[in-house]
């Protein structure tokens, strides 16, 4: 299953959380439904690969550590990439 997990986490990481939510996946990692949901909004990759982590090991040591830090380096990526995209347009657009 956790297998699974990751790869639709990294092809689609939105439908994965709510996936994850509808199986009570995310139920045993948080303690509150405020965590996913903002997760959800911010830091997708970050938050589905806290709740497999959770759910696989029961803490971070070994693999799920690594997976939590790719999925921070995701997030950034994708936050990152946007504003230089954002900086292009703004570029192109006074010259």
């Amino acid at each position: 299953m956790p297998c699974l997990l990751i790869l639709i986490v990294l092809i689609t990481p939105r439908i994965a959380l709510v996936l994850m939510w509808l199986f009570s996946y995310t139920a045993t990692a948080f303690q509150t439904n405020i965590w996913p949901l903002l997760g959800f909004f911010f830091m997708p990759y970050t938050t589905c690969a806290y709740a497999i982590g959770m759910n696989a090991n029961g803490g971070f040591h070994g693999w799920s550590l690594v997976l939590l830090i790719i999925g921070v380096m995701f997030d950034l990526g994708s936050h990152g990439g946007s504003a230089r995209s954002r900086r292009k347009v703004v570029v192109y657009r006074n010259s």
